[in-house]
């Protein structure tokens, strides 16, 4: 049987030569060995005899011990757990009895340890100490760009050659259209390390928003040095992006430091994601106007902030509609992603239908005039229903219910209603069609002559009748203000319509 008795004697310069060929800590590869050792000692005497390897450094020399219990000479039985006091005391003059003593084991005893064995364990735990030292350091690498030299593309997925590892890009997480070959060099950012039963796993990304911001931090100075900040980003891989910058110098624009002379920064970065077109936009700690900056060049009319459930409504004029979504919804996707808002954008037209319909059915609540239904719907609640399940602090940042005594009212004037409809077993009345309304609105100006025909109808019927009945002047004069009066309430009431 082959021993590795002559290879103790020559392991200080192994683990030289170790620890320079595989840029590991010299104390790491002694570790490694004496751990190594230990394994196959354990593997050879069995688990239960308690043996400790030790590296010398001054001989260079490999050392193995077997703990042992001290005992009387006279009550020794076993010579593999115990050994006599007496013995004891030739290894430590101060040992007692109960003590137990490390016992060096005879190189004959290691000889007897299997070499073959002991090596493999010494090259794994070798291999298991270069992997951890390869995952820690690319987990504190994690989020950084590195690039590297395309080995494979393995069923879609680009294998990189990092010269200590290798990383894998998956075909999610690669620009598409994109096509690489072998020895062509890439670049990425570090999205995961994972420590797997192979060793360290590194994957890659093209595709994430984060990428998109360090080729910002890369290719602009402002963002490095920390002038300028970046919040978020979000990308439609290959196609478009948005990013949020904000300047922490009054001097530096935001959105000229990132675009750069005649755009040659941003231009180099586009040419990096294959052509994905950039929107630099101007994060505002405001949501409203920051969500405003992210539709731009689309023009808002009014929105309408739900806070308790990070929403809004962005009401935009008719012709700007398709503008504010984008391309299959492209742009709207892309402004939720970066705002972190919930989004829904409708034309004005849409807008005011919705709402004449959310105010007829808040005013059925007892008490609730326009104003008052105009403004709960200004939050976000187009219902009675909706408004039953809203939370008191919700309510209360409607105008007029900011006390919690009056939010709770309405809260709970909401619930007696729908609870009043369901005892009765009466539908719950919509509001009028909106085809009618918007009739009404666009035939509100013949309403005047409509009232000036009736009035001119009603004097001549008037006027027919004196010859049977003497109607006195003033009474003439007040039916007359009384129908000019109802032509004038129907008149307001179609322009509240057009406002509404």
């Amino acid at each position: 049987m082959s021993t590795i008795t002559n290879t103790f004697s020559e392991l200080g310069r192994l683990i030289d030569q170790v620890s320079k060929d595989r840029g590991l800590d010299k104390k790491v590869v002694i570790n490694s060995i004496v751990q190594g050792l230990l394994s196959a000692a354990r593997k050879k005497y069995g688990t239960y005899r308690d043996i400790e390897v030790k590296y010398n450094e001054e001989t260079g020399q490999i050392e193995l011990y077997e703990f042992k219990e001290v005992v009387e000479d006279k009550k020794f039985i076993d010579d593999q757990i115990e050994i006599k006091l007496s013995e004891a005391l030739k290894l430590d003059p101060e040992t007692r009895v109960a003590d137990q003593i490390g016992v060096p084991l005879e190189s004959e005893a290691m000889g007897r340890i299997d070499a073959y064995m002991a090596k493999q364990i010494v090259v794994q735990n070798l291999k298991d100490a270069e992997n951890e030292m390869v995952f820690n350091e690319f987990e504190k690498r994690k989020g950084e760009i590195v690039s590297g030299v395309v080995r494979r593309v393995d069923r879609g997925m680009i294998v990189v050659d990092l010269e200590k590892i290798e990383a894998y890009i998956p075909k999610k997480e690669q620009i598409y259209g994109e096509k690489y070959n072998t020895g062509d060099r890439i670049q990425g950012y570090i999205l995961e390390v994972r420590q797997t039963n192979r060793g360290p796993q590194i994957i890659m990304s093209r595709a994430h928003p984060n990428y998109l911001i360090k080729l910002f931090e890369k290719e602009v100075p402002e963002i490095y040095e920390g002038i300028v900040k970046v919040v978020s980003a979000a990308r439609e891989v290959g196609q478009r992006a948005k990013i949020a910058v904000y300047s922490t110098d009054s001097a530096v624009h935001p959105v000229g430091a990132c675009v750069g002379m005649k755009g040659n920064r941003v231009q180099n970065i586009t040419q990096e994601l294959k052509g994905e077109r950039i929107d630099v936009i101007v994060w505002d700690e405001d949501p409203i106007r920051f969500v405003c900056n992210t539709l731009a060049p689309a023009k808002i009319s009014k929105v309408l902030v739900d806070e308790e459930n990070k929403e809004m409504e962005i009401i935009v004029p008719d012709d700007q509609l398709s503008l504010a979504i984008g391309k299959k919804g492209q742009n709207v996707r892309l402004a939720v992603n970066l705002t972190k808002w919930n989004l829904n954008i409708v034309s004005l037209t849409e807008f005011e239908e919705n709402k004449t319909k959310a105010v007829f059915n808040l005013k059925l609540l007892p008490g609730i005039t326009d104003t008052m239904a105009e403004n709960i719907y200004q939050f976000g609640i187009d219902s009675f229903q909706e408004l039953a399940k809203s939370s008191v602090e919700r309510v209360q940042l409607v105008p007029g219910f900011d006390q919690k005594e009056k939010a709770e009212q309405l809260i709970q004037s909401a619930k007696d209603l729908i609870i009043k409809y369901k005892e009765e077993g009466v539908e719950i009345p919509s509001a009028p069609s909106t085809q009618v309304q918007k009739k009404a609105v666009a035939s509100g100006e013949n309403m005047r002559v409509q009232a000036d025909r009736q009035l001119k109808e009603e004097l001549a019927q008037l006027e027919s009748s004196q010859s049977h009945q003497k109607i006195p002047a003033d009474e003439m004069v007040s039916n007359k203000e009384a129908t000019q009066k109802e032509a004038t309430q129907k008149d307001s009431q179609e322009t509240d319509i057009n406002r509404g």
